[in-house]
C-alpha cells in the first residue's frame, strides 16, 4: 500500500477569496475525489485547528493499494482539474509517498 500525504499552505487571497473561503473549497474538491479511482482505500482532508501550531493550513492523507492506483488518481481528469484550483491558491506544497 502507498501513503499519499499533500500539504498546502494558502495566500491570504487569491481567485476572489480569503485564505479560509478557500481552504473549504480545496476540502470541499479533495473530498470529491475520493472514489474517483479503482484502489483508493482511504482518503481523508483535515484543516488546521485554530489555536495550535501549524505551518499549513490543509492537508489530504490518502491511501492506496498499490502505485498503479495512485498514478491512475494522478492523472484522472477530476484529479488534474483540481492542480489548476490548487496551483492558483497555494503559497507552498509539501508531499510525500511511502509504502506501508
Amino acid at each position: 500500500m502507498i501513503r499519499h500525504i499533500v500539504m498546502w499552505k494558502l495566500k491570504e487571497h487569491a481567485e476572489g477569496a480569503s485564505r479560509a473561503e478557500n481552504v473549504l473549497k480545496l476540502k470541499e474538491k479533495l473530498e470529491g475525489c475520493r472514489d474517483i479511482v479503482p484502489g483508493i482505500l482511504k482518503l481523508e482532508v483535515g484543516i488546521a485547528a485554530p489555536g495550535l501550531e501549524s505551518t499549513y493550513d490543509i492537508v489530504l492523507v490518502s491511501d492506496f493499494a498499490d502505485k498503479a492506483a495512485l498514478d491512475a488518481y494522478q492523472i484522472h481528469p477530476k484529479h488534474t482539474a483540481l492542480k489548476g484550483f490548487t496551483g492558483a491558491v497555494r503559497e507552498s506544497r509539501e508531499c510525500v509517498d511511502y509504502e506501508f
